[in-house]
């Protein structure tokens, strides 16, 4: 059991039932899956773009990443069925709780200037997702041999029924939102 589970399963899930009222333990909101997803248009044409990202994702997440693939041809953006164009990875158990505790304590407090996190990234059914402009704040990255860095999408699907269950279980786990 990783520390941030462990947190979570002495004080943060007793505090959200304390909060809401919940008459089970099984309402209580928990983390489902943790999915991170880099998009690369340019790797249609750039086979070698292809292979950095996934390598970076696979670093950062600590799992294999997978190539994503375009579903239809489009004229427009020279982009024809079949063709790379990002890369994304799902984390459950272990590795959704470490990766967790990694953004909490270790990226977010290296990005430059950083002021929070908005709270307007809620779907409405309680998941959050995040948008990171350069993935090079994460320590598993080697920010000097990177060409050109890249975006990095995160989305934490939860157990929650509303974004406000959400929202608290998130604060309660250390997310850094905006006052």
């Amino acid at each position: 059991m990783t520390r941030l589970e462990k947190h979570y399963r002495e004080k943060v899930a007793s505090a959200l039932q304390a909060e809401f009222g919940y008459k089970s333990s099984m309402q209580i909101p928990g983390l489902e899956k943790i999915s991170l997803n880099i998009g690369l248009g340019q790797a249609a044409q750039n086979n070698k773009l292809m292979e950095e990202a996934v390598a970076e994702l696979t670093a950062i997440a600590g799992q294999k990443a997978v190539v994503t693939r375009a579903k239809k041809s489009i004229a427009a953006f020279k982009l024809r069925e079949g063709m790379p164009i990002g890369c994304r990875v799902t984390l459950r158990g272990v590795r959704m709780w470490d990766f967790l505790d990694k953004l909490v304590n270790f990226a977010l407090p290296r990005v430059r200037d950083f002021r929070g996190i908005s709270d307007r990234g809620f779907d409405g059914r309680g998941n959050f997702t995040l948008g990171i402009k350069e993935h090079t704040i994460f320590p598993d990255v080697e920010a000097d041999r990177m060409d050109n860095p890249k975006g990095l999408n995160i989305t934490i699907v939860t157990t929650a029924a509303t974004d406000k269950e959400g929202k608290l279980l998130l604060e309660h786990l250390g997310m850094p939102f905006r006052k």
